[in-house]
């Protein structure tokens, strides 16, 4: 694997990335029982919830894996936190040994945890957090983290502690029609983002002074949950922590719970976002009809839509309003699958990003799966692990709950009677991982983050250049 040996790199902007596609090169599927660094045992204390966004900080040389409020969907206390892992990658592209080196856990600044809990009813989040975007602020070495239950965006050390939170714009917040916060749930909301549809992606600005946060959906009195076509994304100035813009993406459809996972800059106004339905192999979803997809947009002609109401259904916006521009499709997940998971798409393709430069040129892309601990819960709040028979045409209606944590075996009732899990036959829902090698082509106009002279960030290229090397296969 080459390193990059400049901080800033520029790929020539005229040739047209709408004719080049990143070619898919191979993938891992990662074990549903894998703990992280902390160790320790059991679904809500170790297990790895995989990807819910991924980021490579170019300038450590360095991949960091989201994960999100934890096995407990929000009803039970989790630690959120952060994996950093290390992946062998060779000169084609091809991904390797994927290992898990440190687990950071987020906390306010007096050091209490951030928990993936839900928020009680009214106008305040505590310390309730649900992590889905994250990148590394080139020039400080601070974390961003993007919340779905604010929505929020919030600056942590490298150590996980608080630093900040940006204001989030007004008009995101969720609201009663007396226009009182409620992010509990949408019970008795009509304004802003819906439950569970808040900032899913996060990219920032290779400079470092934006921070780009996206709705997963449209907000409620945008068609949210219904007809509506349009999501927002909020242009925060760093600087201030305010947000200075806001800008409307159009969705390839509403419904099938079609929406956007993550948010890749690419350079300054252009960035790669990861669109998808909730359609393929995963905790509950229906198999048939998967549609993932990565789009390449463009916000330099696009409005500022922050005091512009988008409509509730349609595609038709407010005369001389201008959308984000959304280019042709670059990568389509679905195409290439894996044996593992029975050669069929998994629902949750939730990470993007991009990697180190690759030998031949061009760079790594990296696309990763959350496979939600392989847990559910019934309405009690009982927990149960979710295995799969990955050979069965449809693996979700082949599944086995058994009861949390019994990870080797456990005994299970059909149709009456007892039954011992075959272990050879049923897996928990693994992770995926797919590489992607991407050209010059592909990634025309792309600025590699630039770290501060004399920063952590810069301090620290080139021992982590000489950990990558260490690690290369090629």
């Amino acid at each position: 694997m080459k390193i990059p040996l400049f901080p800033l790199l520029f790929l020539s902007a005229c040739l047209s990335p709408a004719t080049a596609a990143p070619v898919f090169v191979n993938g891992l599927t990662l074990s549903g029982s894998a703990l992280d660094a902390t160790g320790l045992a059991g679904a809500n204390q170790g297990r790895v919830g995989y990807f819910s966004d991924i980021y490579y900080d170019q300038t450590q040389g360095q991949w960091w894996g989201l994960s999100d409020r934890g096995p407990g969907g929000g009803t039970l206390a989790y630690d959120t936190r952060v994996q950093q892992f290390t992946l062998n990658v060779a000169a084609n592209g091809a991904i390797s040994n994927f290992q898990i080196t440190q687990t950071v856990k987020f906390t306010d600044a007096n050091g209490n945890p951030f928990t993936g809990l839900a928020p009680n009813p009214g106008n305040t989040l505590g310390r309730s957090l649900d992590p889905e975007g994250f990148v590394v602020h080139p020039k400080t070495g601070n974390f961003l983290v993007s919340d779905e239950y604010g929505p929020a965006v919030h600056e942590f050390d490298r150590t996980g502690k608080l630093i900040r939170s940006l204001t989030t714009p007004a008009n995101i917040i969720p609201r009663s029609a007396l226009n009182a916060p409620n992010f509990a749930s949408d019970t008795g909301n009509t304004l802003g983002k819906r439950t569970n549809r808040g900032f899913e992606g996060l990219a920032i600005s290779p400079d470092g002074q934006f921070a780009f946060a996206m709705l997963q959906s449209p907000m409620l009195n945008e068609g949210g949950g219904a007809n509506g076509r349009y999501t927002r994304i909020v242009k925060f100035d760093l600087a201030t922590g305010q947000a200075v813009a806001q800008y409307a993406y159009l969705m390839d459809r509403s419904g099938q719970g079609q929406g956007i996972s993550s948010l890749v800059a690419i350079n300054n106004t252009e960035f790669f976002v990861l669109e998808r339905n909730n359609r393929g192999v995963g905790i509950g979803a229906e198999l048939a009809t998967a549609d993932k997809n990565v789009y390449r947009i463009n916000l330099a002609n696009a409005t500022d839509v922050s005091g512009i109401a988008l409509p509730t259904s349609g595609t038709a916006l407010p005369a001389g309003v201008l959308a984000v521009a959304k280019g042709a499709k670059v990568i389509d997940l679905d195409t290439n699958t894996l044996p593992a998971l029975g050669n069929k798409s998994p629902e949750k393709w939730e990470g993007l990003a991009i990697g180190p430069q690759l030998a031949g040129g061009g760079f790594l892309l990296l696309a990763g799966t959350d496979n939600d601990y392989s847990v559910t819960q019934n309405s009690n709040g009982n927990q149960f692990d979710v295995w799969f028979d990955m050979a069965a045409a449809d693996p979700y209606l082949s599944s086995i709950q058994c009861p949390i944590d019994q990870i080797i075996q456990c005994v299970f009732t059909t149709g009456g009677a007892s039954a011992v899990l075959d272990t050879g036959k049923y897996s928990l829902l693994p992770g995926v991982l797919h590489a992607y090698a991407a050209s010059n082509q592909d990634l025309a106009g792309y600025v590699m983050p630039v770290p501060e002279p004399g920063s952590l960030a810069l301090l620290g290229l080139g021992l982590a250049a000489l950990a990558i090397r260490r690690r290369r296969e090629n």
